[in-house]
């Protein structure tokens, strides 16, 4: 199989997966925002809180239909252009997609369309059930997408079977409960918290700029300050609680987050800034902060950290174990199927290694008459590439403090200062609402990226998972999903831009009449007494 192919295919996918975060976050936290902006008006019965719900609810709408559209191309491309992945690993993968797709296409997408055509059918206690079901519903599709994907981080509850040749579940409950999946979802879904957070403060703050609908800005501002503080503050405990999780499964991705080349000595020192060099195998006018990446990694000041050359050398050791497994594999298969004494026992104590073995079918066929030197080839290929995933987890973290900071100061004008807020802080929350996004997107890079050159790390190498397409089938169709996404993104911007600039489209005397008519039309109609 071409190198090119797999360069194509992975480009492919992880375009279709950006565009697609684009819209998610945005999704998971406008809903929750939005379920607690009609829990205040239920319980306050004022008729701002119902104006404030519909007006977010419509640009959550917008938002959802979209990430709807662009999440299906994604789920299709796994059969398409990942067709020895979904062979080989579908028992396991294919039910938390599966969930998911039930879940976003009956669950969310009923609850969805009683939300916006259910205001004059429901009661108000009624609708705001709904609204909440809405929330949860998307925040719990989020929950097996990230339970598939961290499956893929981190391989447990299967194994591999040599009579069928495929990756089997032993145990649902474990791939459920899977630590990195279940970090990952409490990571990712308060991301979207903080994303949403932002984008209802800069755009009540663009508002309040223009002095147009100030008491629904003040009020927006008021819950987008509170809740994102909440969700900013628990990104970095939460992805604290990720990069403790990743010291332990995926120990290459930390070492070349870190850009730490060779172990050191216990607790290992956090690296603030520097070049990481791959070729002389070194991080050029490194800033370090002695402890903290051992604290980090390990929560002890004793543990070390592995460096880059280490493991390695542990990839190297582990390819060739987990040749003896592929070679009882390959006797199982000249067998057809039969499996002997031997052949069983060389393989149930070298299993555990038999994807590192793979590596090598991309400088050679049988990977059984590989030389050393490609041996050493397959283990160096271990290594992602550092300089983007140093990048881009160092960029994050200070677009994470950055947004505790803003909703420290808007929580306390908030607070204590009466909602006086500078002309400046205004504008300033109106320019960062794209941040979110960015660190967003970092945080994929940093998750996927360094997974390489895995598809299931430590199982089934990325040179190996892909279909057997044609370079210009790859090409016409990576260039198809960049047109229609892009023209989908304008439409997402186009809407959502004509509907803030519109904003509310009745105004609180109008929901205060139609409040009226509506309890009286739900009241329990009464009988005339009987003569």
């Amino acid at each position: 199989m071409e190198l090119n192919i797999i360069e194509l295919s992975r480009l492919q996918f992880a375009a279709t997966a950006l565009y697609h975060f684009l819209f998610v976050p945005l999704t998971l936290g406008l809903s929750v925002i939005v379920a607690i902006m009609e829990t205040v008006y239920v319980m306050t019965g004022r008729p701002i809180w119902r104006q404030m719900t519909k007006f977010w609810g419509t640009l959550f709408g917008i938002n959802f239909v979209l990430g709807v559209a662009t999440g299906l191309t994604m789920e299709f491309q796994f059969g398409m252009n990942w067709s020895y992945y979904s062979q080989y690993v579908g028992d396991i993968f294919g039910a938390p997609l599966a969930i998911e797709g039930l879940m976003a296409f009956f669950l969310e997408a009923t609850f969805v369309g009683l939300f916006f055509f259910g205001w004059d059918k429901l009661s108000a206690r009624a609708h705001l059930i709904v609204t909440w079901l809405v929330a949860i519903g998307s925040n719990m599709s989020a929950l097996w997408i990230l339970i598939a994907n961290g499956w893929m981080q981190n391989p447990v509850g299967a194994v591999f079977n040599p009579q069928t040749m495929r990756m089997e579940m032993t145990s649902f409950y474990d791939v459920v409960f899977n630590e990195t999946a279940q970090a990952k979802f409490v990571h990712t879904v308060s991301a979207g918290y903080v994303t949403a957070a932002v984008f209802v403060l800069g755009v009540s703050a663009w508002y309040l700029l223009k002095n147009r609908h100030v008491d629904l800005a003040k009020r927006s501002i008021a819950i987008a300050a509170s809740f994102g503080l909440a969700a900013s503050l628990s990104v970095v405990v939460l992805g604290d609680e990720s990069g403790y999780g990743v010291s332990h499964s995926q120990k290459m991705k930390m070492a070349a987050i870190e850009g730490m080349w060779e172990t050191q000595p216990a607790p290992a020192s956090f690296t603030l800034f520097g070049f990481p060099d791959q070729q002389a195998r070194e991080t050029h006018y490194a800033i370090h902060i002695p402890y903290v990446m051992g604290l980090i990694g390990t929560r002890s000041l004793t543990t070390e950290i592995p460096g880059i050359d280490q493991l390695v050398a542990q990839a190297e050791v582990r390819i060739r174990s987990g040749l003896i497994a592929y070679d009882a594999l390959m006797n199982v298969r000249a067998n057809r199927g039969k499996m002997t004494d031997a052949d069983k026992a060389a393989f149930e104590n070298h299993s555990a290694d038999l994807g590192f073995a793979l590596l090598l079918k991309r400088y050679t066929d049988d990977p059984r008459t590989a030389t050393p030197e490609q041996i050493v080839k397959a283990a160096n290929d271990t290594v992602p590439t550092v300089w983007p995933l140093f990048w881009a987890f160092r960029l994050m973290v200070v677009l994470g403090f950055a947004f505790i900071g803003v909703m420290i100061w808007f929580f306390y004008m908030v607070s204590f200062r009466k909602m006086q807020f500078p002309r400046y802080a205004l504008w300033i929350a109106v320019l960062i609402i794209p941040a979110p996004w960015i660190a967003a997107e970092l945080g994929w890079i940093v998750a996927e990226f360094g997974r390489q050159p895995w598809t299931v790390d430590g199982v089934l190498p990325t040179a190996l998972s892909a279909s057997s397409l044609s370079v210009t089938d790859l090409l016409l169709t990576l260039a198809g999903f960049v047109l229609l996404y892009t023209a989908l993104f304008v439409v997402e911007m186009g809407l959502m831009l004509k509907y803030i600039r519109k904003g509310p489209h009745i105004d609180v005397h109008e929901t205060e009449n139609w409040q009226k008519q509506h309890s009286a039309r739900l009241a329990p109609a009464t009988l005339p007494a009987a003569e």
